[in-house]
Formats: C-alpha cells, structure tokens, sequence
C-alpha cells in the first residue's frame, strides 16, 4: 500500500519542469485571443455592421471601458462586487461543506445511499433558478433566500462528484489498510479522503461556475444589491454600456473564483501525473 501510494509522488518529482518559454508562449497566445476579440468588436461596432446580427446597436470597447472607469471611481460599484461575493463565498462554503460530507456518506454507506439518494435525485434535477419562488416564501429576507439559491446551485455538482470519485477508488487500497489492521476511521482519513481529491476538485470547480449563474439570475429577480441586480437595472433604463461593465465584471469575478478552486486543487494534488506540467 506504501508503495503504492508513494510512486505517483516519485514520479511526480522526476518529471522535468516545464519550461519558461513554453510558458511565457501560452500566456501570450491567451492574451493575443483577447486583445483579437477586442479588436473584431471595435471593428463590427465601429462599421455598424450588420451580417445576420446587429452591431450597429452595441456599444463599442471605448464606450464601455469608459463606462468602466466611471463605475470603478464610484463606491456603489465595490459594494455590489463585496455583496455577490459575500453571498457566492457564504453558499459555496456551505455546499462544498455538506456536498462532500453526503457524497461521501451515500457512496460508503448502504443505510444513507437508500435514506437520502431518493429525495436527492428528484430534488436534483430542478434548477437552482427555479427554487426562487419558494426561497422567497421560505425566507423571511432576500439575503438568506440568494445564498440559498447559491447554495442548491453548487451542492449538487458537489455532491455527484464525490459521490462518483468514492465509487471509483480501487478496493485493493482500503483491503490493504483492513489486513494491517486499520478500521473504518482508518480507511476513511489514509485512502478515501486523499483519493477523492481529484473528483472532489473537479466537483468544486463545476460548482463554482454554476453558483456565479445562479446567484446573478437570484439577484436579478429578487436582489437589492450585487452585480447581477445592477446589470438588470442598467437594462431597464436602456444604459447599455452599463450592461456589458456588469456582464465583463461577473465573468472576471468567475473567473477569479474559479481559478483560485482551481489552483487550491492543485496545490493539494500535486501526486497526480501531469499536475507540476501546468
């Protein structure tokens, strides 16, 4: 089982580092592919194009980035960013907390898979979005009824992944710590916890993007604050440069949230073949 266990880790530490050029490559044909996209909006805004869709009524990249600059200088811009994060931050804890405790729970135990996979499954196909209606009854503030909503959003992706990665470890590892004497606890802390890691990161990273289209979708519907409640209010009063600042800063805040899910699963994965590579 040690042995086992320890060859990733060897191999891990044998394979080369990447190199400097490879990497300063990569990150210049990423930030070509969007300076290229920046440059075909300003030229389809700029000619008012018109090939099948209309661009003569999209703002252009200057009208919004100097939208952009307004809102940054304003302190209503940084509450609405402070309050979709604190309400991503506070559903995201909660769902990765319980998505993991009860997939591990349903994939080990007989007794909790035939308890809770029923109401699980039928409740699971249900779009986060759609439990707006009772969140609002069930809650007696928008607050609480938006990190609900985040909260559903995320647990499921959650919970199906671990659920998944528990199934897929191979026995042999827990029969090993059985025959040198180890317990449930035993199997549970040395094999199954490391071992999910991968599956548990990639359910994290899902949950992640699903939460940030939930909880704007919430905060438009029912939100008095946030990024999401902002853009739809530019929407209403027809500032359509004020849509797209909404629209770029809930896809940078994404992708932020995503990308620090992503490295934390790296940094604790390291064993895995390819990991050191990125």
């Amino acid at each position: 089982m040690t042995l086992a266990l320890d060859e990733p880790r060897t191999a891990a530490k044998e394979r080369p580092a990447p190199k400097p050029r490879r990497r300063g490559s990569r990150r210049l044909v990423r930030a070509g592919a969007l300076v290229a996209a920046l440059a075909v909006w300003h030229l389809l805004t700029a000619a008012h194009a018109r090939l099948g869709l209309r661009f003569d009524r999209l703002p252009g990249p200057r009208d919004v980035a100097r939208e952009f600059g307004r809102q940054l200088q304003t302190g209503q811009y940084w509450q609405d960013v402070a309050q979709s994060l604190v309400r991503i931050v506070s559903g995201f804890a909660l769902a990765a907390l319980l998505g993991v405790a009860l997939g591990v729970a349903v994939a080990r135990s007989r007794w909790a898979d035939d308890l809770l996979s029923p109401l699980l499954e039928v409740v699971r196909p249900i779009p986060a979005i759609a439990l707006v209606p009772v969140a609002i009854l069930l809650f007696p503030r928008n607050e609480q009824g938006i990190v609900f909503i985040t909260f559903v959003a995320a647990f499921f992706p959650i919970l199906v992944s671990t659920r998944h990665a528990v199934r897929a470890l191979p026995t042999v590892w827990a029969d090993a710590v059985r025959t040198l004497g180890g317990g449930r606890a035993r199997v549970l802390l040395s094999v199954v916890l490391p071992g999910i890691l991968p599956g548990v990161f990639g359910g994290l990273s899902v949950g992640m993007g699903v939460a940030w289209i939930c909880v704007v979708s919430a905060e438009m519907i029912s939100g008095d604050f946030g990024v999401g409640y902002r853009t739809w209010q530019a929407y209403t009063i027809v500032d359509y440069p004020g849509v797209l600042v909404g629209m770029i800063t809930i896809g940078v805040l994404g992708r932020v949230t995503s990308g620090a899910v992503e490295l934390a699963g790296r940094r604790v994965t390291r064993w895995l073949p390819g990991e050191e590579e990125r």
